[in-house]
């Protein structure tokens, strides 16, 4: 198998392979994700055809993250999934490494040097009719600067490219809660395969947290479905779900080969993709 950094329009193609995985991936994640670290990408092909991927994004000059990570189902069982996964971890080599994988490959992941720092889970509820709240205000362009700024903290290196696009996707809704002046809290909402995620969602209160899904809900059509993931630890986070009438659907070990970067879960509501970070 031949392995190379694929194209943005590769790139595009193994979304709608995860898409078939049932990973429902945003409706313009690929260019947000290409930005981040366009070598990062890795594709596997034999003899011309792409039977694998991987995402082995590189952040800043320490840190890296495992994503992406599929076998088109009629190349499964012979090696090419252990081909292209030592490929990604050699691109991230001296690096701290973190993945959101599924429970169920933890022993896999620990045997290649990862360990559990805590549990994500996918909340899954409905749109609202419900008005937003009067602190919330709408976000754009004028403003990501700040954004930038306040995103700092909850990652564990610069991710200032990644994010420039994050918050510019076509059809995302991004809001806000000022209080003299100071941001408290901001949120992101993208439309989905099927229906919307939130992410990023940080607050610095539950009370923040809790007008920013309030308001987000109010943008999703009663009928669809608006998706939430949230780090376990944030008691609050799994709190304000449960509020909102979301249950959990899914769920996600955060893993590490280095150490846990400490990241303030508790003013994290909302992780920004599985996919990136």
């Amino acid at each position: 198998m031949d392995i190379r950094a694929m194209t943005l329009p590769e790139l595009e193609m193994v979304l709608e392979w995860a898409a078939a995985e049932g990973w429902n991936p945003g409706l313009s994640d690929a260019a947000s994700f290409h930005a981040a670290d366009p070598g990062g990408f890795l594709l596997g092909t034999l003899d011309g055809e792409p039977v694998a991927s991987i995402f082995a994004v590189r952040y800043g000059s320490g840190f890296g993250f495992i994503g992406g990570y599929i076998v088109r189902p009629a190349f499964r069982g012979k090696g090419y999934g252990m081909q292209i996964w030592r490929a990604g971890m050699a691109l991230l080599a001296g690096r701290n490494v973190a993945l959101d994988g599924v429970p169920a490959q933890q022993a896999n992941y620990a045997r290649s040097g990862f360990r559990l720092a805590h549990r994500n889970v996918r909340y899954e509820g409905r749109g609202s009719t419900l008005p937003a709240p009067s602190r919330v205000l709408p976000l754009g362009a004028e403003d990501i600067d700040e954004l930038l700024a306040y995103d700092r903290a909850f990652f564990p290196e610069d991710r200032v490219v990644f994010m420039r696009c994050w918050l510019q996707q076509l059809g995302s809704v991004m809001l806000g809660v000022r209080e003299g002046g100071a941001l408290l809290g901001y949120a992101v909402l993208r439309p989905c395969r099927n229906g919307f995620k939130v992410g990023p969602l940080c607050a610095e209160s539950p009370d923040v947290a809790d007008e920013l899904l309030q308001a987000l809900r109010g943008r999703v059509p009663e009928d669809e479905p608006i998706f939430l993931d949230v780090p376990e630890p944030n008691a609050a986070a799994v709190a304000l779900a449960a509020r909102h009438g979301m249950r959990a659907c899914f769920e996600t070990a955060r893993m590490y080969t280095g150490a846990d970067p400490a990241l303030p879960l508790a003013r994290q509501y909302g992780i920004t993709t599985f996919e990136l970070g």
